[in-house]
This record gives C-alpha cells, structure tokens and sequence, in this order.
C-alpha cells in the first residue's frame, strides 16, 4: 500500500524534464532575466502545482466524473492562457540580466501549472498509475506532492539557467528572433500534444 516510490520518481523526472509549457515559460524568462532576477517567478511555478496535487487527491478526480463541464472549462482556460505566453514568448527581446521591464514574480509563477494542461495530465497520472489502491489519501497526497516538488525544485532552475545561457550567446544576433519564435512554437506545440 502506499506510492511506488522508485517508479514515480522516474516518472516525475521525465515528466519535470522534458519540454512543455512550464518550461518553456521558464526558459524564456531566465533568457531574459536571468535565473537570479527570475528566481522568485520560479519558485512559484513549482509551488504553483501543489494548488492541482491536493486538491486531486483528496476527490477532485471524484468531480471529474460527476461534473465533467468543470474539467472542460479549465482545459480550455488553461490553453487561452498557454497561447497567451506563446504569443509574449515570441516578442520578447533579449537582454540579459538587464532588461528595463520588471521580471514576471512569485504570484504570476503560481498560476503557470494551474493553467499548464501538461500539469494536469502529469499530476492525475501520478494518482492513477503508481499510488496504490485503499492507499489513504492524505498518504498519497503528500508523498506526491513532497516528491513532485523536490524534483522541480531541482529541475526548474536548470531550465531558467539554460534559458540565460543561450541568451549570453544569442542575445542581438539574428539567431535571437528565431530563438524566441521557436519557444513559442514550442509552447503551443506542447499544449496541442497534450489536448491530442
């Protein structure tokens, strides 16, 4: 009884590490910022997915099955927002630990994985597939939650660093343009394949 720990570790590092919305957020926003200024926007994007881990494991999953228009409007909602940063994605210019704009903060990384498709698909596969059944669910919950947030706190700041490693060399070339726009297909080629 309880998570299959060694499995869902895997899972959660492959899921955490791989391209998707969040991460593409991320890495734009260390290419402009730089991961010290960013900092704080990173770290609500991690804390933000606990605001999907407990509330689906304590019946969520539940209302899903009753009251399926409730999932449909966060879909949908959830991909008018992914859009939306594409699109900021893709005009964004960068300036490495030196843009005049303020970075994006701690609230506006909170809603990243509410709004992240990806993270809802990722976070109920996480109950569906390695918590046991008759497990407790304030057991699975924070076991979840505790390991999910372990491993982006890990893998998120990689992804921001990357992001301002690249705009130290790119940063006012030609490649730069190119850079941006791809981030932005990126994004919304994330969102498409988890709707799909």
């Amino acid at each position: 009884m309880g998570v299959a720990f060694v499995g869902f570790i895997l899972f959660a590092i492959g899921q955490v590490a791989t391209p998707g919305p969040a991460n593409m957020v991320l890495l734009a926003t260390g290419a402009r910022y730089g991961l010290r200024r960013a900092f704080p926007f990173v770290a609500g994007v991690a804390l933000g997915k606990q605001f999907l881990i407990w509330p689906i494991g304590f019946g969520l999953m539940t209302l899903a099955g009753t009251a399926p228009i409730v999932f449909a409007v966060f879909k949908w909602a959830s991909v008018a927002y992914l859009l939306y940063l594409a699109w900021r994605i893709a005009g964004t210019r960068l300036v490495v630990q030196n843009a005049d704009d303020t970075p994006p903060g701690f609230l506006a990384g909170l809603i990243v994985h509410p709004l992240n498709p990806k993270a809802w698909a990722m976070i109920t596969g996480s109950f569906t597939n390695f918590v046991a059944e008759g497990t407790p669910a304030l057991q699975a919950t924070a076991t979840i939650a505790a390991l999910l947030l372990a491993v982006q706190l890990v893998l998120h700041p990689v992804w921001t660093f990357a992001g301002q490693s690249i705009a130290r060399a790119i940063a006012g070339k030609p490649a730069e343009r190119c850079l941006m726009w791809s981030l932005a297909a990126l994004t919304v080629a994330s969102v498409l394949y988890v709707l799909i």
